[in-house]
């Protein structure tokens, strides 16, 4: 029974990866061809092509940069790449479950099975794919990919029930998100000019415009968190020493990359209504809870804090060069800001029509 558990789950495993692991594969070959080389060995594009798939799961680097070798690191990783690991997975835990013919006393294994399995791959990928400029941290290898895996192959195969806080604390973030991201739309049509100029810097190229096209849509959901850590008064960083902010703005220079054409110029006051939505959002959030009871509000409010935690951490990090070192929203501003306004709005929404009808 485990050996036949093992078996299936290992195939899927495999084919799992290759889902990924092959188009960047194709796509990597076919940019190195286009851009040329200086040492025409074929194992450069095949190792690019294995960093994309590490990146894509999330798992940070070591970097030696040429030709001084100066050390830099680059965990700001774009989220929207996660789609395509997830899809994957789903797919192979799919065909684990019709090739153990759903049988309910299996799949638990064949989940935990799976998941060990994957991450212990993605952890050899990474060790032997290590070069003395590029290094990809293989033991944080299981922190990322490991509950990755796990998450998704729980909602394959089965209904999850999650509990009242969870549900609703993750739709006041999901609002919040999504009112963000219309946002950060008006923005990049306000900047369009400033896009194109940072586009037109680059000189991509027909295929290296493809591929700078596809890298700005994956990083959106970074752009989301920003936008969002914008509008609640939390503010972001681009860069060491660096801070944008509605009522604060140091920023010396940017990377050639479009989507910051979307940062603002400067001050901007008028975008404090931005906390006015938060708080609208937390009274929301207290009005979803309030015919149940205070317990579900304060957890529903912790539970916020903590995935607003969690988006944090996955939206910010280091890009490459020690001037980049810190990128995105602050790990704690940014979940702090956001539980203290849902939570002012929830007790306005509580406590101001009693204080009206006293």
């Amino acid at each position: 029974m485990f050996g036949r558990v093992l078996g299936t789950t290992l195939v899927q495993v495999v084919r799992s990866i290759a889902y990924v692991l092959l188009p960047t594969s194709f796509i990597a070959l076919l940019a190195w061809a286009t851009a040329g080389s200086a040492t025409g060995n074929t194992g450069d594009p095949l190792r690019a092509a294995l960093w994309i798939w590490l990146g894509a799961h999330q798992v940070p680097f070591n970097l030696a940069l040429p030709p001084a070798n100066i050390a830099g690191h680059l965990s700001y990783l774009p989220l929207g790449a996660l789609i395509f690991p997830i899809l994957a997975i789903r797919s192979g835990i799919t065909r684990t479950i019709d090739r153990l013919d759903h049988d309910t006393a299996l799949l638990p294994l064949a989940r935990i099975l799976f998941a060990l399995q994957y991450t212990g791959v993605a952890m050899l990928l990474s060790y032997y794919s290590s070069t003395s400029a590029v290094k990809p941290i293989w033991y944080m290898a299981p922190v990322f990919i490991l509950p990755l895996v796990l998450v998704t192959a729980a909602t394959v195969g089965r209904r999850l029930t999650f509990g009242q806080a969870v549900l609703y604390g993750s739709r006041a973030l999901a609002l919040l998100l999504g009112i963000s991201s219309i946002m950060l739309g008006i923005s990049l049509f306000a900047h369009l000019h400033m896009v194109q100029t940072l586009t037109t810097v680059l000189e991509p190229g027909i295929l290296g415009g493809l591929l700078l096209l596809l890298l700005n849509i994956l990083y959106l959901p970074n752009a989301v968190v920003a936008t969002l850590g914008y509008f609640s008064g939390a503010g972001f960083e681009v860069g060491s020493g660096t801070f944008v902010a509605p009522w604060s703005f140091h920023l010396h220079s940017i990377p050639a990359f479009p989507l910051l054409g979307a940062l603002p110029t400067g001050k901007s006051l008028l975008s404090l209504f931005g906390i006015a939505l938060v708080i609208f959002t937390g009274a929301l959030l207290a009005s979803w809870t309030i015919s149940l009871n205070s317990r579900i509000l304060v957890q529903s409010l912790l539970m916020s804090v903590l995935i607003s935690a969690a988006i944090a951490y996955a939206a910010s990090g280091a890009l490459i060069t020690q001037t980049m070192s810190a990128v995105g929203v602050s790990l704690w501003k940014f979940p702090l800001t956001i539980g203290a306004e849902l939570a002012l709005g929830a007790v306005l929404a509580l406590f101001l029509p009693r204080l009206g009808k006293r």
